[in-house]
């Protein structure tokens, strides 16, 4: 098919219309990402708000709410969770299972500790107390699919991540989907200083206003070469 050269002269002004509506429409995809995230951490925040928790035999805990435990601690070593910076410090996040009163084990985060000067040898953990005590703490969802540099190691107690699935195999027990990122008194060298999520709400509002800014120049473009080439047509 031939085409005339007009027509050919008129698809760079057709490129810059649908470039700049593509770019009104995916900076409003963004503003609207933005509000589904703000909406998300207004939950989580009334959540962290809210009263204590406690868990009735059987029941389930909601995510973000503060809950107390009542059980044991399992007489096992700890797992330690590899790579986690605090303060720019490397460490271990100590993760030990905790059995409630009515048997179920949910694994709980004990919190940070500093990794030895010589990382070959893993640093001493102060064990939890022995019997029946409650334990203050978080609720909080694992990661769901985290990264991983390689499989880790059968039968290690250091892992790269958190996954409840893996730890209740090497504990030749289940778990609970959910975790606990213990708070409150720190009287066994362990850090609880637990970040806030960040939902990346600004973050969507920065690329919504740099998808606005490409709009806003491919309409400037095709505007201003548009009234340039009626321009030059007009005198011809």
């Amino acid at each position: 098919m031939i085409r005339t050269p007009g027509v050919v002269s008129l698809l760079p002004y057709v490129a810059g219309i649908a470039l700049a509506v593509a770019g009104v429409l995916l900076g409003q995809w963004q503003l609207r990402r933005a509000g589904e995230k703000a909406e998300l951490q207004q939950r989580i925040e009334q959540r962290e708000n809210a009263p204590v928790q406690r868990l009735a035999p059987g029941g389930r805990f909601q995510v973000w709410r503060r809950a107390v435990l009542r059980g044991r601690w399992l007489d096992v070593p700890p797992v330690l969770i590899d790579n986690r910076t605090y303060r720019r410090r490397a460490g271990y996040h100590v993760v030990a299972p905790f059995e409630l009163e009515d048997g179920r084990t949910v694994l709980v985060n004990r919190g940070w500790l500093a990794a030895a000067g010589d990382r070959s040898r893993l640093p001493r953990v102060v064990p939890p107390p022995a019997g029946i005590v409650e334990v203050l703490g978080s609720v909080r969802e694992p990661e769901a699919d985290p990264f991983r540099l390689a499989p880790d190691a059968a039968g290690s107690r250091l892992r790269q991540n958190l996954i409840p699935l893996e730890i209740a195999a090497l504990l030749a027990r289940p778990v609970e989907p959910w975790i606990l990122a213990q708070t409150g008194a720190a009287d066994d060298g362990l850090v609880r200083d637990w970040p806030r999520p960040d939902a990346g709400i600004e973050r969507h509002r920065g690329y919504a206003f740099q998808w606005f800014g490409l709009a806003s120049l491919a309409a400037g473009l095709t505007v201003f070469f548009g009234w340039r080439r009626m321009r030059h047509g007009s005198r011809a």
